[in-house]
């Protein structure tokens, strides 16, 4: 069938040509063209996919987000479990809200319980934490690497901890050996938030004890198994119990606004699900009924017998799934993920050697030990010798179109929401308050050319007196 009785054919070719008119890179103008410090690429495949599931007219998820599951899944790690959410932000809510589903028996955590964290990120990584009624146990990071030090994880437990939530900054991998050992140590869960950090992969020295999350039971409330010598290289998600993605435009791929719950633990999946979907016992997918084949014949609860299954709530949920239009984008994306991360490595690589000449006055950025960063924005902290305000500096970049962002909310128990909140800090937050005052990054997305990131690297230069047209 040719496109002119064939509908969906003539809309591929019009989208086809209006994606040929509209392609091709801008010249880049210095001082004219900005420097986002994030930004999205997409093509023709993208939008081809997005029409396609518009045509479908299949508004919530559907056969793409199927298949985009699957292949999230099977890219981060063999025995992995996607479910996806409409935000990074949500895909945290849903991870850390499963911990307190009463479906977890004893291993629930319960309100009052603490749950381990840093101050220096992202607020929506700690405020399921809080809204869920636990308290937050806050430590310090690392210079350089911005992460959780790991040396201070047992100044942070109490008999009330239960966890352990953190988030592998600006796609840099923390310490997984030492916080899974110590998880392990404590019996704590370990949700990682890696909506910086997809394609981001840690390998095991030989002589680190490999650990494996699993899920506890009745008779073993052990959260932690021995793992073999193959577990020790793996994608960031599989470390802990629960992981988090963010596809938000900003990120390693987009479907504009969205997320992914991962898992490899089959109840956990569950409680996931029900979460994401009004907090119900069913597990229909849209448009399906009595998927378990006894709709009618269940008995929960205090409910009467025969309630209908579908309107059956086991967990305090939500209604946080995506569209089919979002996912289609998604899976078109997947097919670029490795070539995205890979600009991402090549762009770092490139601004790490280029601010060589500004280590008097940066901190520059490092890798965490045994780990294969995938890089979101590239950290820079002000030296005492650069005598300068980082206000300064970032309104000089500013002028000159180079987009910057500091490393999020800074120090979290420093903002104005944070004010009465329940939390405890468990050590000094002295670089956290530090990276506060003076860090921020610029952009390593694919989207940016060499050009641009030495246009980016000689105007720090030129800040700091060291380069001269």
């Amino acid at each position: 069938m040719n496109s002119s009785t064939d509908p969906r054919s003539a809309v591929r070719d019009a989208v086809h040509r209006y994606c040929e008119q509209n392609a091709g890179p801008r010249a880049f103008v210095p001082g004219e063209t900005p420097v986002p410090p994030s930004g999205k690429v997409i093509g023709e495949a993208e939008t081809q996919a997005m029409v396609e599931a518009a045509l479908d007219g299949w508004l919530t998820t559907g056969r793409f987000n199927a298949d985009f599951e699957q292949r999230l899944a099977d890219f981060v790690g063999k025995s992995c479990q996607a479910l996806t959410v409409n935000s990074g932000s949500s895909a945290n809510l849903v991870a850390v809200s499963t911990l307190f589903s009463p479906m977890l028996g004893p291993g629930a955590i319960r309100a009052g319980d603490e749950i381990v964290s840093v101050a220096a990120g992202f607020p929506t990584t700690v405020n399921p934490i809080l809204q869920n009624g636990a308290v937050p146990v806050f430590i310090d990071i690392l210079p350089g690497t911005y992460n959780i030090d790991p040396t201070l994880l047992e100044k942070a437990v109490s008999p009330r901890t239960r966890a352990v939530v953190l988030a592998h900054t600006l796609g840099n991998p923390y310490d997984l050996a030492a916080v899974t050992a110590f998880c392990a140590r404590h019996n704590l869960w370990l949700v990682e938030d890696c909506c910086d950090a997809l394609g981001a992969s840690y390998t095991l020295s030989p002589d680190a004890e490999v650990w494996l999350p699993r899920t506890p039971t009745h008779d073993d409330p052990a959260l932690w198994q021995r793992g073999t010598d193959n577990d020790r290289s793996r994608h960031v998600g599989n470390f802990g119990h629960l992981a988090t993605l963010s596809f938000y435009p900003a990120h390693h791929i987009t479907m504009g606004e969205g997320g992914a719950v991962l898992t490899s633990d089959a109840l956990l999946r569950r409680v996931a699900e029900s979460v994401r979907d009004w907090g119900r016992d069913c597990w229909c997918a849209p448009g399906c009924d009595n998927t378990c084949g006894k709709r009618f014949d269940w008995q929960l609860g205090s409910l009467p017998e025969g309630y209908d299954h579908k309107y059956t709530y086991s967990n305090l949920g939500y209604n946080l799934k995506i569209t089919d239009m979002q996912a289609a984008c998604a899976l078109a994306q997947l097919d670029r993920l490795p070539g995205f991360v890979e600009a991402r490595r090549r762009n770092f690589a490139h601004l790490s050697e280029r601010l060589q000449s500004c280590a008097e006055f940066l901190d520059l950025p490092r890798a965490t030990p045994s780990s294969d960063p995938s890089w979101f924005g590239f950290p820079v902290t002000l030296t005492p010798q650069a005598a300068t305000r980082r206000v300064d500096l970032l309104g000089w970049l500013d002028q000159h179109r180079i987009g910057t962002r500091l490393l999020f909310a800074g120090n979290l128990t420093r903002q104005p929401y944070f004010a009465g909140r329940n939390y405890r800090v468990a050590s000094d937050l002295t670089v956290t308050d530090r990276i506060m005052s003076d860090t921020f990054w610029i952009g390593v997305w694919p989207g940016l050319t060499t050009e641009m990131l030495d246009y980016a690297a000689t105007q720090i230069e030129t800040f700091f007196g060291l380069h001269f047209d």
